[in-house]
C-alpha cells in the first residue's frame, strides 16, 4: 500500500488521525480501510478521481496509481501545504478547500469519487450524496468506506485512542447507508467486524435531482 511517509503528514483538523497509521494495533485498523479501497477498485484505472475529504492526503500516492487525474476536497484550508507536499512524491493534484455539499467542480467531471470514513461526519448527508453524484459522470464509480455501529468497537476506540465515538458521529453512522442507497445503485460490498466498505454507481439515466427509489417509482408506474 503507498501511503505518505509518517514525518510528511499534515495536522489538519480534530479528527483527521493520519498519524495513527503508523501507531501499533490502531495502525492496523486504520490501514485495513485502505486496503478495501484497493480490492474494491480491483487494479482499475480512471481518466479522473475525487477524493473527498483528503485530510493530510495520505492515501493520494495509492489513488494516483488508479487515476491520470487526482483532485480532492476538504474543509481544511490547508490545501496548498498539501498540495506541496505531494509535488516533493511527484504527484500532481487539484485540491480545494470546500465542503462535500458544495464542490467547486462542474457537472459530471468525475470517472470516480473516493471517501474514507467522511460520510459520518457530515450533517446534511443525503445532500452530500446528491452533489458528489452530481460531479460524477453517468456511470461513474463512487467508493466509500464508513465505520460499522457496535458499542464493543466504540469501547475499543477508546481504550486505544480515548476518543469518543458518540462524540464524533453523533448519531450520524446510522443515516449513512440509506442515503448512499438512495442516490446510488450498489456495484459490490464489502464487510468486515469494523468497516462497510461499497463500490457505487451513479446511474447513467438518473437525472441529477432525482433518487434511485424515484426513478424507480416512476419506472414501475410506466410498466
Amino acid at each position: 500500500m503507498d501511503l505518505l511517509a509518517q514525518h510528511q503528514l499534515l495536522p489538519t483538523g480534530p479528527v483527521d488521525h493520519a498519524n495513527w497509521n503508523y501507531l501499533p494495533v490502531i495502525g492496523v485498523i486504520q490501514r485495513l480501510r485502505f486496503r478495501l479501497i484497493a480490492r474494491l477498485m480491483e487494479g482499475r484505472r480512471f481518466e479522473s478521481l475525487l477524493e473527498i475529504g483528503y485530510g493530510s492526503g495520505i492515501f493520494m500516492p495509492e489513488l494516483a496509481r488508479h487515476a491520470q487525474r487526482l483532485a480532492g476536497v476538504d474543509i481544511h484550508a490547508r490545501h496548498v501545504e498539501v498540495a506541496e507536499v505531494l509535488a516533493t512524491n511527484g504527484l500532481a493534484a487539484d485540491l480545494r478547500s470546500a465542503s462535500m455539499t458544495g464542490t467547486p467542480f462542474a457537472d459530471s467531471t468525475f470517472d470516480c469519487a473516493v471517501a474514507i470514513s467522511t460520510m459520518e461526519f457530515v450533517d446534511d448527508i443525503d445532500r452530500a450524496c446528491a452533489e458528489i453524484r452530481r460531479v460524477l459522470k453517468p456511470g461513474g464509480q463512487f467508493f466509500v468506506v464508513t465505520p460499522s455501529t457496535s458499542p464493543l468497537l466504540d469501547f475499543g476506540l477508546w481504550v486505544l485512542t480515548r476518543q469518543s465515538a458518540k462524540n464524533d458521529f453523533a448519531g450520524r453512522r446510522e443515516r449513512v447507508i440509506p442515503a448512499l442507497e438512495k442516490h446510488f445503485a450498489i456495484g459490490g460490498e464489502i464487510r468486515t467486524l469494523l468497516y462497510r466498505a461499497l463500490k457505487l454507481v451513479r446511474p447513467a439515466g438518473l437525472r441529477g435531482d432525482q433518487s434511485i427509489r424515484q426513478a424507480e417509482s416512476v419506472l414501475s408506474v410506466r410498466t
